[in-house]
């Protein structure tokens, strides 16, 4: 079960922002690359980097900055935000990354993420958003009318490595992840799942080792980490040890 914590970059800083929300922000560092390293020091296998203003334009916005955070690390990078081409891909997996999160393009654009795992295998992963089990597109602002389950049930058969699952009405609220919707959408695939969204105590880290069986893989952290009302190293032992 990974521990995995999140670099949001907005502006060139690294930032959190409440519920996906641009004009609730927090600036947590200005040298993401540096929170990057620190995170890789406390013992990350795999660190989670998000280029906010990329998903909030649909293009890569700091994509040079996200490079030098790969080129720089000890550990593997996953890179979401504004991925919306294969030449963006195929740019990250040469830099080295080691999973690149595909998301409001795979709901409109399903057949891009079977040409991406064609051309990348191993290497896309599809991030789903969802309030009230609904999937939510371009940085949150707008939810579909598709479900997350059955978006996750399409994708599942172009080849992509696993789903990282947000419950975007616990991001950055501090109220523990929605533990049901999680359950909920991890049994409706056999894709391993990576849960995001409101972890705020160790207490909550130790729920989400529980939904093992149910394919949760691994979970990421970010506002709880900035504040500090987590400690990161302590969190990840305790993980490790009832995960077994």
């Amino acid at each position: 079960m990974r521990v995995i914590p999140a670099v949001d970059i907005k502006g060139g800083r690294c930032v959190r922002l409440t519920q996906g929300r641009a004009d609730q922000e927090t600036v947590y560092s200005n040298d993401p690359l540096e929170m990057a390293t620190h995170w890789d020091e406390q013992g990350a296998q795999l660190i989670h980097v998000v280029d906010l203003d990329g998903a909030f334009d649909g293009r890569p916005v700091n994509q040079d900055l996200i490079k030098s955070i790969i080129y720089n690390s000890t550990v593997d990078i996953q890179v979401g935000g504004g991925i919306r081409n294969l030449e963006t891909i195929e740019a990250y997996v040469n830099a080295g990354v080691y999973r690149v999160i595909l998301g409001t393009i795979a709901q409109q654009e399903p057949d891009f993420v079977a040409e991406a795992c064609k051309r990348f295998p191993g290497k896309i992963m599809v991030g789903i958003d969802a309030r009230d089990g609904m999937v939510a597109v371009k940085g949150w602002v707008e939810v579909s009318d598709q479900k997350a389950t059955d978006l996750a049930q399409r994708m599942e058969p172009m080849g992509v490595a696993g789903f990282i699952f947000t419950d975007i009405s616990r991001d950055g609220m501090m109220q523990g992840p929605n533990l049901d919707s999680i359950r909920t959408f991890a049994q409706a695939t056999s894709l391993p799942v990576i849960a995001s969204g409101g972890v705020s105590r160790v207490e909550d880290a130790l729920n989400l080792v529980q939904l093992k069986d149910c394919g949760v893989e691994g979970m990421i952290i970010g506002k709880a980490l900035y504040d500090k009302s987590i400690d990161y190293r302590d969190v990840l032992s305790q993980v490790q040890a009832h995960a077994g």
